[in-house]
């Protein structure tokens, strides 16, 4: 039997994670590539919207290089910077307990293995992302986040958020990693979790974005 204090161990962790490895390796890329559609009209719609509106539109986008088993975004990222003018970034692991940075990423971008052998660019650094692509491992429909345990997003988002940026939270996420419909877990967020803005997966948008 399991309860809410699962999700304080990495047992729930572990579980995600084989729920992710079983999947159908074509249905996976399938997924993917449904995922880079969604995030391209998102995008899209949002940024006519907001200039027909005369606001602001969002043009830096800080996304991530995907491990094994995350979805692969790069050919949105690709897409972005080379047809619709949109300024890419990556993060970068500075240290221990330290938020993230963001360096600028283009196709030509020299990148290199950083911690936890992600590739990183080592190009300059990023303007302040309107739209953080964020990697989730799992999920609730009320945006709360389950990530590897390291915390780099959360102290990443909390600490923009306190200087006074004003930005998107977007977790990328399979639909596997769907918490609130494992019947045994009663997901419990723990008071440093930052609460995502929206969730989209392969089957569709698990928590919408406001308008």
């Amino acid at each position: 039997m399991s309860n809410s204090i699962e999700n304080k161990t990495p047992a729930l962790r572990d579980r995600l994670k084989a729920l992710r490895l079983a999947q159908d390796p074509n249905e996976a890329r399938r997924g993917a590539l449904l995922m880079r559609g969604r995030l391209f009209t998102w995008l899209a719609t949002t940024r006519d919207a907001l200039k027909k509106a005369g606001k602001p539109t969002p043009k830096n986008i800080a996304a991530f290089w995907p491990m094994a088993q995350e979805p692969d975004l790069t050919p949105l990222l690709y897409q972005w910077v080379e047809e619709e003018d949109i300024t890419v970034s990556l993060p970068v692991v500075t240290g221990p307990e330290q938020p993230l940075t963001f360096r600028l990423w283009t196709p030509d971008t020299d990148m290199q293995t950083g911690a936890f052998g992600i590739a990183e660019p080592t190009g300059e650094p990023a303007p302040p992302p309107d739209v953080i692509l964020v990697p989730t491992l799992g999920f609730t429909r009320k945006g709360d986040r389950v990530g590897y345990g390291k915390g780099y997003y959360d102290r990443t988002l909390t600490n923009l958020k306190s200087q006074g940026h004003t930005f998107v939270a977007l977790g990328i996420a399979w639909a596997c990693g769907d918490i609130d419909r494992l019947d045994d877990v009663v997901y419990e967020p723990h008071p440093h979790d930052y609460r995502l803005d929206g969730i989209l997966t392969d089957k569709g948008w698990a928590l919408k974005l406001p308008e």
